[in-house]
């Protein structure tokens, strides 16, 4: 099922079952996105991501940043990151994006992708660290890129592009009986920041 022109009510949930995703649009408009768009590439700590595959350390293209109100640790891919103190702007856009969902987020994992070589595959966000079912709101900023959900037993599927100073929320059930993933394409030539906003319960 594609979402790609369809009007989006936030309050309308994209899945069908077994899970939560709203998805609220744009929620900057195009001057506060640019803005928060340069200066999160200028002023963010970005570093090649790594993970361990069948023993091996990668080191990926695309880079990443864990922000948080405490040095919150997480371990996904088998490699652990240590969290470094809100900037201005992400404690902007936190304040922002937990007035739109009205849930409450202490970290946020950022993502930068240099174009659109890069990408996520399928994978579900159901780490230890991260509070069981809680909601993890997704901003996107620059390239307007295609998002996809795919239900782990039935394979159904649902698309939607995810637009410049956007904003998605994935809650309940859904990490447990959906996988997401941002898949690569040829035709996307600039970068994309992409913002998760999480709550850690685990940890220090």
């Amino acid at each position: 099922m594609k979402l790609f022109d369809l009007e989006f009510d936030p309050a309308h949930n994209l899945l069908p079952h077994d899970g939560t995703v709203y998805y609220y649009g744009k929620v900057l408009n195009d001057s506060e996105a640019q803005g928060y768009y340069k200066a999160l590439l200028d002023h963010i700590q970005w570093k090649n991501d790594e993970a361990i595959i069948f023993g091996k350390k990668i080191i990926t293209k695309r880079k990443v940043a864990w922000y948080g109100d405490k040095p919150y640790t997480y371990t996904y891919s088998k490699t652990t990151k240590s969290a470094l103190p809100w900037t201005r702007e992400l404690l902007k856009l936190k304040a922002l994006t937990e007035q739109k969902t009205g849930h409450t987020y202490n970290s946020c994992l950022l993502n930068l992708y240099h174009d659109g070589s890069e990408g996520m595959a399928w994978h579900s966000d159901g780490e230890k660290d991260l509070k069981k079912h809680g909601a993890i709101a997704s901003m996107s900023l620059g390239a307007e890129r295609k998002f996809a959900f795919k239900h782990k037993e039935t394979g159904k599927k649902i698309e939607l592009f995810l637009e410049h100073g956007s904003l998605l929320v994935m809650k309940d059930k859904t990490q447990d009986y959906w996988q997401h993933r941002l898949p690569p394409t040829k035709r996307i030539a600039h970068p994309r920041i992409n913002l998760t906003f999480r709550t850690i319960d685990k940890n220090g």
